[in-house]
């Protein structure tokens, strides 16, 4: 006979206090499950280090519940240019020309805004139990839970806490990571480049300085990155300088005062702003061999660390929480079997490496210190014939429709679209209407559900929705005001997609006869994971 059940302080402790660790602890607060989140430093750190978030992020924000966050603290990306030590322009990326998301490709943010709002939203949270100064520094797992034991910095005392899972959101040198035993894959760059954010005078602009208001000087004297760094809660708008540590240059001397201001003199002079900080970072790129070990996981830095030429580094942090958020929700509830948490680190690592390797890739044609790379270099992009970066990852692994040899079938892994649509006479977010945190087939106009179909999405509670033209679609349809769906389906040549609660394609079909397949697929998935059928239809809100 079963004894009764264990209880445990929290449902999931997490051991920092970043970004994303705060994105986590609210995701997961939403769900309603308990997390302790303990952080052995006494505040949130005032500085900036990210500056961007991508579109898929600002959607998840959104969909977390965080919108009114997203919304006072982004705003959207200038065009991103690239020039020669000539000023002549070698690229030019039009970030805000849109995304499949709706909206801006990339949006940049001020960072310590955005963790200040969160910071806000937990310390409202009965959910949430927000721990400064208390270091881990053990921890040990059984079949049942996790606990930790956390030590108090001011007074050295310690105690244990215990949960059903553990998260390691602790940065590059990870005390869980290091705990765990886990090593990780140097996938070989190596960079100093110091990192200077410059606070402007009320009402100067970029265009005033003269500089670009996002882009690379690809200068071999310097290599130099410039990018809007924010707006700061008060209005003031920061800009970030970013300038490469030469092989003649000692990482001391690139901290000291004098060669900042020796390095910004180019560009902005005192009298026209307040320096906020200057501090010099190793870029690198590591990958650690596994992202789970039993009921304790990785995310953040703590899993990946990557060269910042792609600003994303914090959104993978978030692509993390958010992929492993769902999953845990599932298995706590007992609607699915842990076996489902196996599916974090074969989803989020390869993902994460290929994003890693396009950033170093662009960092290869950045930081080009020798004058007659740079010309070569050079001359292929004015000459049109510049290397192309890979196209951004998908999902290549994990729970993801196969055919009959267990191989992915496109557009399985895919991210899906999303942006302005209408419903019920009302225009607003797709996931304004169709809540996310479930399973759902979106339909073309037109396309009829099998009775097997129907019954799959029944026993699985599967939300179904149909999307037509703007102009013809119906109360009940979802109005595609921006026309994203139909320009989706038709570049992968489908009529029906299943899509996870994470936003990526479960799979996508052309016909009837293909959708029961991938639906089928679902089921054998669903089932070997323990996720419970039977469960109520949700419908468009």
């Amino acid at each position: 006979m079963a004894g009764p059940a264990r209880k445990f302080d929290f449902d999931v402790i997490q051991i920092g206090y970043g970004p994303v660790s705060k994105a986590s602890a609210l995701f997961l607060q939403r769900l309603g499950w308990s997390v302790g989140v303990f952080e052995r430093w006494e505040e949130v750190y005032p500085l900036p280090r990210a500056v961007c978030i991508d579109h898929e992020l600002y959607r998840v924000l959104h969909a977390a519940g965080l919108g009114n966050v997203a919304g006072r603290v982004c705003n959207d990306a200038p065009t991103y240019r690239w020039f020669n030590a000539e000023w002549k322009e070698l690229l030019a990326i039009d970030w805000a020309a849109g995304s499949i998301s709706g909206g801006s490709e990339v949006n940049f943010i001020h960072q310590p805004s955005f963790e200040w709002a969160m910071d806000a939203r937990i310390k409202a949270s009965d959910g949430i139990a927000l721990n400064f100064h208390c270091e881990a520094v053990a921890f040990h797992q059984d079949d049942d839970g996790v606990t930790v034991t956390i030590r108090d910095t001011k007074t050295g005392t310690t105690r244990d806490y215990t949960a059903r899972y553990l998260i390691g959101i602790d940065g590059a040198n990870s005390f869980v990571r290091e705990s765990l035993g886990i090593k990780r894959a140097d996938l070989g760059f190596e960079a100093d480049w110091l990192v200077i954010d410059f606070a402007l005078n009320g009402g100067l602009t970029a265009r005033d300085l003269g500089i670009p208001e996002c882009g690379q000087y690809a200068n071999p004297v310097r290599p130099t990155t410039i990018v809007p760094g924010g707006v700061e809660a008060d209005g003031r708008v920061l800009r970030r300088w970013e300038f490469m540590r030469l092989p003649h240059e000692t990482r001391e001397e690139m901290v000291e005062e004098e060669k900042v201001w020796e390095l910004l003199n180019a560009w902005i002079k005192p009298d026209q702003g307040e320096l906020i900080r200057h501090a010099l970072y190793t870029f690198r790129s590591l990958v650690a061999d596994t992202f789970q070990k039993g009921r304790v996981f990785l995310a953040g830095d703590a899993a990946h660390v990557m060269p910042p030429f792609m600003g994303q580094g914090m959104c993978a942090g978030l692509r993390d929480v958010w992929n492993l958020a769902w999953k845990l929700d599932l298995v706590m509830r007992g609607k699915a079997d842990p076996s489902l948490l196996d599916t974090y680190t074969p989803e989020r690592a390869p993902h994460v490496t290929d994003v890693i390797r396009i950033s170093m890739f662009l960092g290869s044609i950045i930081c080009m210190p020798d004058p007659e790379e740079a010309r070569k270099r050079d001359e292929m992009f004015l000459g049109g014939n510049a290397p192309k970066p890979a196209p951004f990852p998908i999902l290549t692994d994990g729970m993801l429709e196969r055919d009959g040899q267990g191989h992915v079938i496109a557009p399985a892994g895919e991210l899906s679209c999303a942006g302005a649509v209408r419903f019920g006479g009302r225009t607003g977010r797709y996931d304004d209407f169709v809540a996310p945190g479930g399973f759902t087939l979106v339909l073309e106009e037109g396309v009829a559900l099998s009775a097997s179909a129907k019954e799959t999405c029944r026993r699985f509670g599967i939300t179904v929705v149909t999307v037509a033209d703007r102009r013809s679609a119906t109360d009940d349809q979802i109005g595609d005001t921006q026309g994203q769906f139909g320009r989706f389906m038709k570049a992968h040549g489908i009529s029906a997609m299943l899509v996870r609660p994470d936003f990526y394609l479960f799979g996508g079909a052309a016909d009837s006869a293909r959708l029961d397949r991938m639906l089928a697929d679902f089921a054998r998935q669903t089932q070997a994971f323990g996720m419970n059928a039977e469960q109520r239809q949700a419908e468009p809100a």
